[in-house]
């Protein structure tokens, strides 16, 4: 990349810096049962509300305890459940029909980060109804208060329960894109591991991975303030302890909360210190060929650590002496590579592929495009790359 790209993206980027004291972030309040909402809704006399899932998590039967407990409350359930792995602009445009015509006052959304993007976007386009979705991507184009948001995940990952951020896929073009407003925080998020015992285990391990791929891109940037690097570091604790565990024991509740915990805690630090390359590589992959974000996210962040390099060993040696992979003592490089290494030992343990082989080589260019459009003007990357220089990673992460 020419200096006068960097310097004007690192401009943008420092004046982001700047303000992040005076943003508007307020993180949802946190519910540790899904019969809580009851009581809240009552309490703000809400007696009609729209779930938003997809059919999986209704047909397993997920939804059955809070479907039950809003009826003996005689809360009227709107039920949308047709949302797809990569949430689209379809999807949000029938959810945001159907609220309006059942006069709904409130949203559910219950499940992975997709229903909880789509719920979000919809949430959006109800606040703002005479914009098309399109005309909300990007930053602060919400601008007002959406509807009541109760978000139950199901996965412990994308930590979409607290961001500003929904990511939606584009029904025509395939073009995966995000809406960034602080007025999509949800207003509570419902940290219930009950519902994630049976998560499958390439979800838990995908999902989890994902949070820890938030956690790690909010430290490593050039825009972490101490209670987001905190979070950070608190986040890739309880990740490398419990992963494992809920990877192993799906039931086991401790390592289920602690999953949770730790994707509340990242969703909190990339809310405020932002992602990465790695989220805006995945995005284009997810758009265009539908791999899974979190697994896009697990393949791609031990290739961009690696070639980051000097840039972020510090960073990683404070990582990895917090987490006990190396003392005080040893030299940041040691430190950086120790955690690369248990990066690595871990996606083995938990089974992730190495490579995305479905790329084709002739879409490289354009997602590289797109990549860099949408990281080079919001996050605060280690190193600045050109869509040029992205087109590499591509290829490492096809095996090439």
């Amino acid at each position: 990349m020419n200096i006068f790209s960097k310097g004007f993206y690192r401009l943008i980027h420092f004046s982001f810096y700047l303000i992040k004291p005076l943003l508007p972030y307020k993180p949802p309040k946190v519910l540790n049962e899904i019969s809580e909402i009851v009581g809240v809704l009552t309490k703000k006399h809400i007696n009609n509300v729209m779930l938003v899932s997809d059919k999986m998590v209704r047909e397993i039967g997920l939804t059955k305890e809070l479907e039950s407990l809003l009826k003996d409350a005689n809360i009227n359930l709107v039920i949308y459940d047709e949302v797809k792995p990569n949430p689209t602009s379809e999807n949000v445009e029938k959810g945001v029909k159907l609220y309006k015509e059942k006069k709904c006052k409130a949203l559910i959304a219950f499940g992975g980060g997709s229903p909880i993007d789509c719920a979000k976007a919809i949430a959006a386009r109800i606040a703002k109804p005479k914009k098309t979705l399109r005309q909300l991507k990007g930053i602060l184009k919400v601008g007002k208060k959406i509807p009541t948001l109760f978000c139950i995940p199901t996965t412990a990952g994308t930590g979409s329960e607290t961001t500003i951020t929904s990511v939606i896929s584009d029904s025509f073009t395939h073009e995966k894109y995000t809406i960034n407003d602080f007025n999509l925080v949800p207003e509570y998020a419902v940290l219930d591991p009950t519902v994630t015992f049976t998560l499958p285990k390439h979800l838990t391990s995908t999902t989890g991975l994902d949070a820890l791929t938030h956690a790690v891109e909010a430290y490593i940037g050039k825009s972490t303030s101490k209670t987001t690097r905190k979070q950070s570091i608190e986040a890739i604790k309880l990740i490398f302890a419990n992963i494992e565990k809920a990877y192993n024991y799906p039931t086991d509740y401790e390592a289920r909360k602690n999953m949770l915990i730790a994707s509340n805690l990242a969703g909190k630090a990339f809310s405020m210190s932002y992602v990465g390359y790695v989220h805006a590589v995945a995005h284009t992959l997810g758009g265009k060929y539908n791999v899974p974000h979190g697994l896009a996210n697990s393949i791609l962040l031990p290739i961009f650590l690696k070639e980051y390099g000097k840039s972020i060993y510090k960073k990683l040696w404070k990582i990895s002496v917090a987490l006990n992979f190396v003392s005080k003592e040893s030299s940041y490089v040691d430190g950086y590579n120790a955690f690369i290494k248990k990066l690595d030992e871990l996606n083995d343990a938990l089974n992730i592929p190495k490579n995305v082989s479905k790329i084709e080589v002739s879409d490289i260019p354009a997602m590289a495009k797109t990549a860099a459009k949408e990281a080079n003007h919001i996050y605060p990357v280690p190193t600045m790359k050109s869509a040029k220089e992205l087109e590499k990673f591509y290829y490492i992460a096809k095996g090439e």
